[in-house]
C-alpha cells in the first residue's frame, strides 16, 4: 500500500506534508477481549480497531476472524478502505478492524461472546456518524447483528446505522449480499469493453468461490461468459468447455467442498491462477500474484475481487506485459457502495427495492471505471496507480478544505 501510494503522489505532486498525513493513521485501537469459553475456561483475544483517515466522513471498512490478522495487515486494509471510498466518491473515510481468533475452532456462543466484548470495547470510537464496521472475512450478518446489538444496548437505542452487512430484516440492505460479486461482474464487463475484447464468450478463471468469487463468476456466467476454472480454499475445478455455474455453487453449498465436482479436473490453487483465459478473478485474499507466477499469468485482464492480491513486484511484471489489471480499490467496491445505501437507507428509514440499489450501484461502478481510466491516461501510468491518483486527489482536496487544527 505505502509503494502505491508513493508512486501515486509523486505522480500527482502531492504536499509532503499531506503525504505524511495520508500514509499515517488517524487512529488506532489494540483491545484485550476476555472471553468465557464452553468449558468455563477463560481465553484472552487480541483485537483491532485502525482508522486510517476520516477527512471525508465517518470510517467505514469491515471486521475479520482470523489466526493471521496484525496490526499491518489491519492498517494496510484501513488504508485501502479510504483509496476504495474515494474512487467510487462515498463520503466515508477508511477503516479496518480485526480480532486474531479461529473461528472454525469456536462455538456460536463463543464467538457471540467474542463479538460483544470487542464491541463494548471499541464503544469509545465507534458510531454511525464515527466509524462503521462491517462484516469481513469469517464473519457475516449475524456478527454485525450481534454488535449492532451491542452498541444499541449501550446507548439505550436502537442504532442500525452503526453496522452495514446486517440482515435485511435488521435494517440491511437488500441486494447487500450480491453487490460485491456484482460489482466484479460490472468491472469485467467494462474492462472488456474499454479492451474492445468480446462481450461474450470469454473464458473467466476464478480463485475463490464466496460471495464475491462464486457470485461474480455466476453473474458473468449469465453475462454468456465461460467460467473454466474456479477454487475454494481447498483446491479448484478447471473444464475448459465452461462449468455450469449454478450446478457448482449447488454441490459446493451440499458438500462443502469443490472436489468431486463431475466433469471438471481437480486442480491445485496454484495451477489455477496460470490457466489460459481471457480474464482472471483473484478474489480470494492478499499476495496471490507474486513475483513468483506474474510472468506465467496467461490473462489479458485482471479484475481483484480480493484485497492487496497483486504484490507490488507483481504489478511491474504484469504492466510489462500489457496485462490490463482493473484494481481492487474500483473492482471490489460495490460492497461499500452498497454499504453506504444501506448507511443512508437506516438514517431516513426508508428502503428501497433491490433493482433500484443494483441500478444506483451499477451506475457508480461504470462512472468510477471511466474516472480511473481516465486518471491513468492522464498521469500515462497503470489503471491502479491512476485510481490511486484519483483517491488521493478526492481525499487531499477535503484536507485542504477542512484545514489543520493546531
Amino acid at each position: 500500500m505505502q509503494k502505491r501510494l508513493e508512486k501515486a503522489a509523486d505522480l500527482v505532486q502531492l504536499d509532503a506534508g499531506v503525504y505524511r498525513i495520508l500514509a499515517t493513521p488517524y487512529q488506532e485501537l489494540t483491545v484485550s477481549v476476555p472471553v468465557k469459553m464452553d468449558d468455563g475456561s477463560l481465553r484472552v483475544f487480541t483485537g483491532y480497531r485502525v482508522q486510517h483517515s476520516i477527512a471525508r466522513g465517518p470510517a467505514k471498512g469491515g471486521i475479520r476472524y482470523s489466526p493471521e490478522v496484525n496490526l499491518d495487515e489491519v492498517r494496510a486494509l484501513s488504508a485501502w478502505m479510504t483509496w476504495k471510498c474515494a474512487v467510487v466518491n462515498v463520503p466515508f473515510g477508511g477503516g479496518k478492524g480485526g480480532i486474531i481468533c479461529d473461528p472454525r475452532r469456536m462455538s456460536a456462543g463463543e464467538l457471540e461472546r467474542l463479538t460483544r466484548r470487542y464491541t463494548a470495547n471499541l464503544m469509545d470510537i465507534i458510531g454511525p456518524e464515527r466509524d462503521v464496521p462491517a462484516p469481513d472475512m469469517n464473519t457475516g450478518e449475524q456478527t454485525m447483528a450481534w454488535l449492532m446489538d451491542t452498541y444499541s444496548t449501550h446507548t439505550r437505542s436502537t442504532t442500525p446505522a452503526i453496522v452495514t452487512g446486517k440482515p435485511v430484516g435488521l435494517g440491511g440492505s437488500k441486494g447487500r449480499r450480491e453487490a460485491t460479486g456484482l460489482g466484479v461482474a460490472f468491472t469485467v464487463r467494462e474492462s472488456l469493453k474499454h479492451l474492445g475484447l468480446p462481450d461474450k464468450g470469454c473464458r473467466v478463471v476464478v480463485q475463490g468461490a464466496g460471495n464475491v468469487g462464486g457470485l461474480g463468476a455466476l453473474f458473468l456466467h449469465e453475462m454468456g461468459h465461460k467460467i473454466v476454472g474456479i477454487s475454494d480454499m481447498y483446491g479448484a475445478i478447471h473444464n475448459d468447455n465452461g462449468l455450469d455455474m449454478p450446478a457448482v455453487l449447488d454441490w459446493l453449498k451440499d458438500k462443502g467442498s469443490l472436489e468431486g465436482f463431475p466433469n471438471a479436473d481437480y486442480i491445485d490453487n496454484s495451477q489455477l491462477l496460470t490457466l489460459d483465459c481471457e480474464v482472471l478473478i483473484p478474489a480470494a485474499t492478499e499476495n496471490q500474484i507474486t513475483s513468483a507466477n506474474a510472468a506465467d499469468i496467461k490473462a489479458k485482464v485482471i479484475v481483484e475481487g480480493a484485497n492487496g492480491p497483486t504484490s507490488a513486484e507483481a504489478d511491474a511484471i504484469l504492466e510489462k506485459r500489457g496485462v490490463f489489471v482493473a484494481p481492487d480499490i474500483l473492482a471490489n467496491a460495490g460492497g461499500v457502495t452498497v454499504s453506504y445505501f444501506e448507511w443512508v437507507q437506516n438514517r431516513m428509514g426508508y428502503f428501497w427495492e433491490e433493482q433500484i440499489v443494483f441500478d444506483r450501484m451499477e451506475r457508480i461502478m461504470v462512472d468510477s471505471f471511466n474516472d480511473v481510466v481516465a486518471s491513468a491516461k492522464k498521469y500515462d501510468t497503470s489503471p491502479r496507480i491512476g485510481a490511486y491518483c484519483k483517491a488521493i486527489d478526492r481525499v487531499a482536496y477535503c484536507l485542504d478544505l477542512r484545514g489543520i487544527y493546531a
